[in-house]
C-alpha cells in the first residue's frame, strides 16, 4: 500500500486552502500561504522568492524539512507533521538599525500565541529560542534577503521523547499542552506576529513606543539572570544580563563593564543561576 500523508492520524496534514481562507483577506498582512509536503529549508526557499519580488506577507509552510537551519548554520530536523516549520517575508519600512528587533518581535508573538492556546508558560531565551522550563520548544531565525527580511520558525508540537533532537528540547505534547492542533497554533502565531508587527512599524521601529521592549522583557528568560556567553574563538563572558538595547542587542554587565552583544557576536548564551 503506497504511503499516504494521512497515514499517521495523530499528525494530520495542514490544509493550505483553510489557512488562506482564515488569514488572507483585504487589509491583512498575509498575502498568501503555501503548504508543501517537503523542502530543504523554508528560509532558503523564501530568500530566493524574496529576491524575485515575493510580496510582504508571503508564508511558506513545510510538513517536513530536510535541510533546516538554526542560528550559525546549526542543522535542525523533525519527523513529518510533528511540528510547525514555516517562514515569512517581511519588508519593514523602518530604519535598518532597528530591524534587529524582528526576531525578538517574532518570539514575543509566538510565545503569546502558545501561552493562550496551549496553556503552558513560555519564556524567551535571547535571541531566538522559546523555552518551557529551560527546555527548547522552538527557535526563530531571521535573515536578510536584499531589501526583505525572511523569518523562519521551527516549533515542536507532537514530538515524543525518543524523537527529540537533543535532550534539552521539548514539545507541546511532552508538556501536556491544551492544544496540539497545528492549524489553530499556526493561525494564532501569524495573527500575533501581524499585531505586533503593525504596532512596531507604525512606531517607526521604536521598541519602546510600540510596547515591544516591555513585552519582550516581561517574557525574557535571560534578562536579569547570570549568564555565560560563549563567543567565537573559544572565548567566554560571564556576567549579569541587564537588558536589550534599541537594536535588540543583549547587554551584559561583567567586571564592572557593560558589553553589548549582537546575535552574530554570540555562539551560545546559557543561564548559570
Amino acid at each position: 500500500m503506497p504511503h499516504s500523508r494521512y497515514s499517521d492520524l495523530d499528525r494530520p496534514p495542514l490544509s493550505e486552502a483553510a489557512l488562506n481562507r482564515a488569514l488572507v483577506h483585504p487589509g491583512s498582512l498575509w498575502t498568501g500561504v503555501t503548504v508543501v509536503d517537503s523542502t530543504g529549508s523554508t528560509n532558503a526557499d523564501l530568500a530566493r522568492a524574496a529576491k524575485d519580488g515575493a510580496p510582504e506577507g508571503t508564508v511558506l509552510v513545510a510538513e517536513a524539512q530536510q535541510a533546516g537551519r538554526g542560528r550559525l548554520g546549526r542543522s535542525w530536523s523533525a519527523p513529518a507533521r510533528s511540528g510547525l516549520t514555516f517562514s515569512i517575508v517581511l519588508r519593514p519600512a523602518v530604519p535598518v538599525a532597528a530591524q534587529g528587533w524582528l526576531s525578538l518581535l517574532y518570539g514575543v508573538a509566538a510565545a503569546s500565541a502558545v501561552r493562550r492556546l496551549a496553556e503552558v508558560e513560555v519564556g524567551l531565551k535571547w535571541p531566538n529560542d522559546l523555552l518551557i522550563d529551560e527546555r527548547k520548544l522552538a527557535g526563530v531565525l531571521a535573515e536578510r534577503s536584499d531589501d526583505a527580511v525572511v523569518i523562519g520558525m521551527g516549533m515542536n508540537v507532537t514530538l515524543r521523547p525518543e524523537e527529540l533532537p537533543v535532550e534539552t528540547a521539548t514539545s507541546l505534547a511532552i508538556e501536556k499542552a491544551a492544544c496540539l492542533d497545528r492549524d489553530p497554533l499556526l493561525r494564532a502565531v501569524l495573527r500575533e506576529v501581524e499585531s505586533h508587527y503593525r504596532d512596531w512599524t507604525e512606531a517607526g521601529g521604536d521598541a519602546d513606543a510600540s510596547g515591544l521592549r516591555a513585552a519582550y522583557l516581561a517574557a525574557s528568560a535571560t534578562v536579569g539572570r547570570q549568564v555565560r556567553v560563549e563567543l567565537p574563538g573559544g572565548r567566554a563572558l560571564t556576567g549579569r544580563a541587564t537588558g536589550v538595547d534599541h537594536a535588540g542587542h543583549l547587554q551584559v554587565e561583567s567586571g564592572g563593564e557593560r558589553h553589548t552583544l549582537s546575535a552574530g557576536d554570540v555562539v551560545h548564551v546559557r543561564a548559570v543561576n
